[in-house]
């Protein structure tokens, strides 16, 4: 899986405990119920879940009525740090073999991409700073009002601008 898809899908499993753990004597948040939503396998889901539990973003809860939850509150946790636990790879790729230095691109071209890759990375590290699980739920159940109410979350809550 891509570093691009295995972030979008620990997101969606973030999103989906923090959705389904809300309420009270809800249903457990196994792999096998995430892996549905994602519409994947549930190795898929405990591999993402595994990774997310190393850096501390969820923990499993053992015995009857066990599964899957949050260590903290959808708002504290950004799609920065999901995208740091799963060890925030390069999005940018270099040349496989370093260019030809007699040639007059290939001479700069490695520096100038580095410094316009980092920058966009940055601005890319910022955008994920500022949304949080809670605003993905949010902005996922839009279509839904009465979801987002029912689950106990602020029917007012404003909208949170990431630009």
């Amino acid at each position: 899986m891509s570093a691009n898809a295995r972030m979008t899908t620990a997101v969606h499993v973030l999103t989906w405990i923090a959705f389904d753990r809300r309420g009270t004597d809800k249903e457990v948040a196994t792999s096998q119920r995430i892996a549905t939503s994602v519409n994947t396998n549930p190795v898929v889901i405990r591999r993402i879940l595994g990774e997310l539990r190393e850096s501390g973003l969820v923990r499993a809860v053992r015995g009857r009525g066990g599964g899957w939850v949050l260590t903290r509150d959808p708002a504290e946790i950004t799609l920065l740090d999901v995208y740091e636990a799963l060890g925030s790879e390069p999005i940018f790729g270099k040349h496989a073999a370093p260019p030809d230095a007699e040639c007059y691109v290939g001479h700069g071209i490695v520096t100038t991409l580095g410094e316009v890759y980092d920058e966009a990375t940055r601005k890319m590290e910022q955008v994920l700073a500022g949304t949080s699980i809670r605003e993905v739920l949010r902005r996922s159940l839009a279509d839904f009002p009465e979801l987002w109410e029912s689950q106990g979350f602020a029917p007012s809550t404003p909208a949170t601008p990431t630009t």
